[in-house]
C-alpha cells in the first residue's frame, strides 16, 4: 500500500488539563498508533498538549447545513431546559 493509499487520520489535541481537545489537523498514516506518533510529531514540536486523540476520517461523521434549522433551532418552547423552571432551596445556595 502506497503512503497514498493510507487511510486518513483527524488529529484532535488538548493543550492544559481541564480544557477540551480541539482539532489539529490531518494525517495520512497505516494505523492509529502511527498516526500518533506522526501527530506528536507534527502538532506537538514546541510541547503543545497533554493528550492527542486520532480518528479515522471516515469515522467522523457531521450534520448537513440544511438540517440546521431544525438541528439548531432554540428550544424556546420548551420551558423545562431553562434554569427558571425549577425552584432551588435557599440551604442549596448557587449552584
Amino acid at each position: 500500500m502506497s503512503e497514498k493509499n493510507w487511510p486518513l487520520y483527524e488529529v484532535f489535541l488538548r493543550s492544559r488539563a481541564g480544557l477540551d481537545h480541539k482539532h489539529a489537523g490531518s494525517v495520512h498514516a497505516l494505523d492509529a498508533e502511527t498516526a500518533l506518533e506522526a501527530a506528536r510529531d507534527l502538532y506537538t514540536r514546541r510541547q503543545e498538549g497533554i493528550s492527542i486523540w486520532v480518528v479515522k476520517s471516515n469515522h467522523v461523521h457531521a450534520s448537513d447545513p440544511v438540517d440546521n434549522p431544525s438541528l439548531f433551532e432554540p428550544a424556546d418552547d420548551k420551558i423545562y431546559r431553562h434554569p427558571t423552571f425549577y425552584d432551588i432551596p435557599d440551604e442549596v445556595g448557587k449552584m
